[in-house]
């Protein structure tokens, strides 16, 4: 489905500025749709060609209500009509004004009654909302519906006047409160006149004993909230209605989340609504989310540290040993160990079990670089971006990696040279997978080698971490003008849960 934005390129003049304002309102339609338990669809001028008298219109957005049944279960976001084929549309533009005069219409077997509001940016007209109810089964409405539809005239009025969206106002609307989850209707003083159930269940589970209805809900949320702090200033703005805001209110582990949308009618601020949701229960889950992410990069922490432990008297029992054959095996662990350690300590400071592994390699080759000759006078080199990897893969490949390196420095620069040795690290990170190829310049492999019956304990590990665990594949081969070149292929997917 072609979105807004590219409908209006493609179709309209309108100026990047009406396309923000357009953008602004379907991004809190949901709101007037709710309240007239109507339809909304957004139909944009189209670009008028050389010589048309008048243009004809474009679809560019629709919304559905949730408190009601829809008249178009159909997506009509693209269709576009011919001049005059809806008239409604044509006199909202031309006169500037709400047009609700029109018939019902029977023609898809539903009675539907189409209204038209003017979308007006700085006195100009730029688009037109045309408000569809489904009559069916219509019946005499509550007080509950009266003030929904009292609500939305006011919104329609506010588009029509140029008055909404909120002109300068960021809102964040993060899971906003929806009309169904509670409303409350203000006076210009600030005084509760309406009070949905839901609205007064809130402030109820809050500590209210009143009743809301006649009340000035500012004074009454902060007597709610007193607890020897000073009052929250955005929470008065929202409980008077005197900003376009959001905020929330806890009160002994019951939290209630609050947006007020002012009315101001013809240049009058007539009073505001509120909507009232309680969000205890989901702001219960987020803390034992971020409670349970502290533990996994608290535990990732300790992890870290004991495996440095591990290390350290690794070190110190290869300095009490003299057979060089045991020392050598001793290092060798300590650096397999050093890599893994690496991992979690990445691990402890992410946010979710996803880590950027580009870090990881540069420590890792560098790790391996102090422990090369000076005489050999390598410097591992990395090229390319390995990405951010989940912990199941970054694990056992800073594993891999520590061994490819240390295997191409061990045996492949045996001894000290008069030029500078070569070994490189490149990383192509597709979306899919992952290659990583390790290049050196060294005295290249034996004769007989084969990588499936090598008696390499580095390269064995590299072989059943590669295929075993990652379900990748692994290539050794000689390297064209000499060294070696090992070529690790892997299937990378962030939601793996392997």
């Amino acid at each position: 489905m072609p979105t807004l934005s590219d409908l209006a390129r493609n179709l309209t003049s309108l100026s990047g500025p009406d396309l923000e304002w357009l953008h602004s309102l379907v991004s809190d339609w949901q709101l007037l749709a709710d309240l007239s338990f109507a339809d909304l669809i957004l139909w944009a001028p189209l670009r008028e060609s050389e010589g048309a008298a008048s243009s004809g219109w474009v679809a560019v957005a629709q919304m559905r209500p949730t408190t009601g049944p829809t008249s178009f279960p159909d997506d009509v976001v693209g269709s576009q009509i011919a001049p005059g084929e809806r008239p409604v549309l044509d006199t909202a533009r031309l006169e500037r004004r709400i047009h609700r005069e029109s018939d019902p219409d029977w023609t898809s077997g539903v009675p539907v009654r189409a209204e038209a509001i003017p979308v007006t940016r700085d006195g100009r007209v730029i688009a037109v909302i045309e408000r569809s109810t489904n009559l069916n089964g219509a019946r005499t409405p509550s007080r509950l519906e009266l003030t929904y539809l009292a609500g939305a005239d006011d919104l329609a009025r506010m588009v029509s006047e140029g008055t909404f969206p909120y002109p300068g106002h960021d809102i964040t609307l993060v899971r906003s409160p929806r009309v169904g989850d509670g409303l409350l209707r203000l006076d210009a003083a600030g005084r509760v006149t309406f009070a949905s159930p839901n609205a007064q269940s809130a402030y109820r589970r809050l500590g209210l004993a009143a009743d809301l209805m006649g009340t000035e809900l500012g004074s009454a949320t902060a007597q709610l909230a007193a607890s020897g702090a000073p009052v929250d200033e955005s929470l008065m703005l929202v409980t008077r209605g005197r900003a376009p805001r959001e905020t929330e209110i806890d009160v002994n582990g019951t939290v209630v989340q609050l947006r007020s949308i002012p009315l101001v009618v013809g240049g009058q601020r007539t009073g505001a609504l509120v909507l009232v949701r309680d969000v205890t229960e989901l702001r219960r889950r987020e803390r034992e989310l971020l409670t349970k992410e502290a533990t996994i990069r608290e535990i990732h922490h300790r992890v870290k540290n004991n495996l440095q432990t591990v290390a350290a008297l690794l070190r110190l029992q290869a300095r009490r040993l003299s057979a060089p054959e045991a020392q050598a095996a001793l290092h060798e662990a300590v650096r397999r160990v050093g890599s893994i350690a690496i991992v979690h300590e990445t691990l402890s400071h992410a946010p979710e079990e996803i880590v950027n592994f580009d870090d990881i390699a540069d420590r890792v080759a560098m790790m391996a670089g102090e422990v090369s000759s000076p005489e050999v006078r390598v410097t591992p080199k990395i090229t390319g971006l390995f990405g951010m990897l989940p912990a199941t893969v970054a694990t056992p490949l800073a594993m891999v990696l520590t061994e490819l390196l240390q295997n191409a420095l061990q045996h492949g620069f045996p001894h000290p040279t008069s030029e500078k040795g070569y070994l490189e690290v490149a990383a192509v990170h597709e979306p899919e997978r992952l290659t990583v190829t390790v290049t050196d310049s060294g005295v290249g492999l034996p004769a007989d080698f084969d990588l499936d019956s090598t008696t390499s304990l580095g390269l064995q590990i590299v072989r059943t971490l590669v295929v075993s665990e990652l379900g990748g594949r692994l290539r050794i081969t000689p390297r064209p003008g000499g060294g070696t070149e090992a070529v690790v292929d892997l299937p990378v997917n962030h939601d793996s849960d392997r």
